[in-house]
């Protein structure tokens, strides 16, 4: 990352806005497009076996799980929500600014869904259509799609040691130990 110059947090905080607004709105119309036009719990082929269409609500988490603890959701993706928008005051890197704005705009798209649709306020069940049956036995939306890849991208920049500010672990500890060389190299010469 070096020749890099860091984002000004404000920058940083524009893009996670701007992206998480992005994503949000696209997976909103899509569900808007799903209701209006799609049959409930009918297959429609888009690319055969590969890729279909198949309009369902979901109450619970992936693969229908805990589908009677809806409103546990509502409270872990708020959570989810604050941390983001928490993190993102400390970002100053526009890697982890796309990250996370990508991630926020999956959450909200499910939270928003959660809150405000049928059968009521926080027991939304979320609307999925997104089906690849040779892949996965769930059904899906564009807000899972950006919320998995958001959170791969997570771990990934984690492992690699990515700071919030785009700077690496080793970055600094490569630094640590010049502080450290050049303080013992001082006093050396200062001893002798």
């Amino acid at each position: 990352m070096a020749g890099r110059r860091p984002l000004r947090r404000s920058a940083a905080g524009a893009i996670v806005a701007l992206l998480a607004t992005l994503v949000l709105a696209a997976d909103q119309y899509v569900k808007h497009l799903t209701i209006e036009n799609l049959p409930k719990h009918e297959a429609v082929p888009v690319l055969g076996e590969f890729l279909q269409l198949y309009y369902v609500r979901n109450a619970g988490a992936a693969f229908s799980i805990a589908s009677n603890m809806t409103w546990i959701f509502t409270i872990a993706m708020t959570v989810v929500t604050g941390i983001i928008i928490w993190k993102t005051f400390e970002v100053s890197s526009r890697l982890w600014a796309v990250v996370l704005g990508c991630l926020l705009g999956g959450v909200l798209g499910n939270l928003t869904d959660r809150l405000l649709r049928e059968p009521g306020f926080a027991v939304g069940h979320v609307v999925d259509m997104i089906s690849m049956p040779w892949m996965l036995p769930a059904i899906f939306n564009v807000a899972d799609i950006f919320i998995v890849s958001g959170m791969i991208a997570v771990a990934l920049l984690v492992v690699f040691g990515v700071r919030l500010d785009g700077t690496r672990e080793r970055d600094h500890a490569a630094s640590d130990d010049d502080a450290v060389t050049g303080h013992e190299d001082a006093a050396a010469s200062a001893g002798a």
